[in-house]
């Protein structure tokens, strides 16, 4: 963002010097669990590691990226009340992995169908996380800590990191499958090669992995033996994430008595901030949050609850949690709606009070700003409380490649296939990554006739795209087969069908680098040869 011109001349007189106020000091670890380089960097290996979740595509990072003040450029739009899209009740979710049932198969989801799911709110952002005394938009993380595996307490108070660190890994909405457990996690764990889908590690991260190659050794150097619990993993993912500051903003350089770190747009924008806008109110300095939970008037108490649903107490109705402002400038939508884009749409808001008045907050009323001060208030927010380390991904802001990240890279779906009842053609469903070790590697296949008997072949050969057999296309050799599955489609009826085809790849590094071949192929009178077929798909080891 440009600087906008200077503000009012009297303000600038006024702002000759900085104000006295606090600095922004490290947030304070519960006694249970002291911040340790071992544990913060195992949990920085934690927190980006997409082999995490389920299906192997959704890290913590995945949703919480630093270039976007720790939320998430991606989104899905999640139809409100009214049933209309586009509509001013939709909200942004971030999107999560692909619904599967108890045994990790692939199962359509009512309102996404065989698509990522999505998140029921825009995803937060969450660099200041260590400072909250509860966490996620209605303060569902507590600060007191509950070990998911025993039941016990661990942390009295000040544990709302970890409280939240255990929720997402467990969610069938944005990193696993249903009814997954913590032994299921901790044993994947235990079996997988640290950021092995990953690419461009870290140097710290990267350091740690060459001399603990294995998860059970870092766990071990972080707490003294190789065990892999669940109180082990949100100490660990609480720690890192009680490093990762924007402390490093012009406001800071100000305040601590640099005058000219400010612009004088800035400063109007500083006075104004503390004074006609009243932001400090509910954003004061420097964690630029009170850490409470409000209803600004933005949506209708009953389309969402908020506050309410945890507490129970009318009084709660509509209200989230006051968001700090570091680093807001990055974000790519804003409020746990996600719904407004820009720093000034936002700013609008406020400077008309609101859109809905059930339960508003008293302080939010009609600012009546004019568009220069509109102007130097969007100036201070975004750029005087910016820390240009996480756009460029410096330290604490360094990140990995995803797997997800990479474009262009396996599997990749080829050739064509063919239709069947109703005219639909099986659509295969390969969006998992083919790493050697892979213990929840599958393949899905959808669109299809349902109740049906149905193959997966796979193959180390693939034939020329759309090859065709009495009329069945065949994307891959069926002569030079590894591995031919059976099994029957869910679903009833015509475009209706799905099944998946679940394994284990082998732990073998002389593998590396070797293409298989798969297709899915379906009992249907009504396609070619008593036949339908899925495109193909070409994995290839690494």
């Amino acid at each position: 963002m440009n600087p906008p011109a200077v503000g009012s001349s009297l303000l600038a007189l006024l702002l000759v010097a900085p104000a006295a106020s606090a600095q922004l000091a490290p947030p304070v670890a519960p006694p249970e669990n002291p911040v340790t380089s071992q544990k913060a960097v195992l949990g920085k290996i934690l927190f980006w590691d997409e082999q995490l979740s389920s299906d192997n595509t959704v890290a913590c990072g995945t949703c919480h990226r630093p270039e976007f003040g720790g939320g998430d450029a991606r989104f899905v739009i999640l139809v409100g009340p009214d049933g209309i899209t586009p509509s001013p009740d939709d909200v942004f979710g971030s999107p999560g992995v692909r619904r599967a049932g108890a045994y990790n198969d692939y199962e359509p989801d009512a309102v996404h169908g065989f698509q990522p799911q999505a998140t029921a709110r825009s995803a937060p952002g969450n660099a200041m996380a260590g400072y909250h005394d509860e966490l996620f938009w209605d303060g569902r993380a507590s600060s007191t800590f509950v070990d998911p595996q025993t039941g016990l307490v661990e942390i009295a108070t000040g544990g709302a990191l970890e409280s939240l660190s255990v929720v997402p890994i467990q969610s069938s909405i944005e990193m696993a499958h249903e009814a997954r457990d913590w032994d299921e996690i901790t044993t994947k764990l235990a079996v997988s090669k640290p950021m092995a889908i990953a690419t461009k590690l870290q140097a710290d991260v990267a350091a740690a992995i060459a001399i603990d190659p294995t998860y059970p050794d870092l766990f071990e150097n972080a707490f003294g033996d190789p065990a892999i619990t669940a109180k082990r993993i949100a100490f660990a993912l609480a720690s890192y994430q009680r490093t990762v500051l924007p402390d490093q903003t012009a406001w800071d350089d100000y305040n601590a008595g640099d005058n000219s770190a400010l612009t004088s747009a800035q400063k109007s924008g500083l006075a104004l901030f503390n004074g006609k806008a009243n932001c400090s109110q509910c954003h004061p300095a420097p964690l630029f949050t009170d850490d409470t939970f409000r209803n600004i008037g933005l949506r209708d108490p009953a389309t969402d609850p908020g506050r309410q649903a945890i507490t129970g107490l009318y009084a709660d109705r509509g209200k989230f949690k006051v968001a700090s402002l570091r680093n807001v400038g990055l974000r790519p939508r804003y409020m746990h709606t996600g719904e407004q884009l820009e720093i000034e749409d936002v700013i609008d808001f406020y400077d008309r009070g609101g859109n809905f008045a059930d339960n508003r907050d008293a302080l939010i009323v009609p600012l009546n700003l004019t568009q220069q001060e509109k102007d130097d208030l969007a100036d201070f927010v975004v750029n005087g409380l910016f820390d240009n380390r996480a756009p460029t991904k410096k330290f604490p802001f360094d990140r990995p490649t995803l797997w997800t990240d990479r474009t262009g890279f396996h599997p990749i779906v080829y050739g064509i296939g063919s239709a069947g009842s109703g005219g639909f053609v099986p659509q295969v469903l390969a969006p998992t990554p083919s790493n050697l070790g892979n213990w929840d590697f599958k393949m899905g296949v959808t669109n299809a006739l349902g109740n049906s008997p149905a193959w997966a072949f796979v193959s180390n050969n693939s034939v020329p795209p759309g090859t065709n057999l009495k009329g069945l296309n065949l994307n891959v050799d069926l002569g030079v087969l590894l591995l031919v599955a059976a099994t029957t489609t869910q679903g009833a009826g015509p475009g209706a069908g799905y099944a998946t085809l679940a394994g284990e790849l082998p732990n073998d590094p002389t593998l590396s680098g070797i293409h298989f071949y798969a297709q899915w192929i379906i009992v249907d009178a009504a396609g070619p040869i008593g036949l339908s077929s899925s495109a193909g798909v070409d994995f290839m080891l690494f």
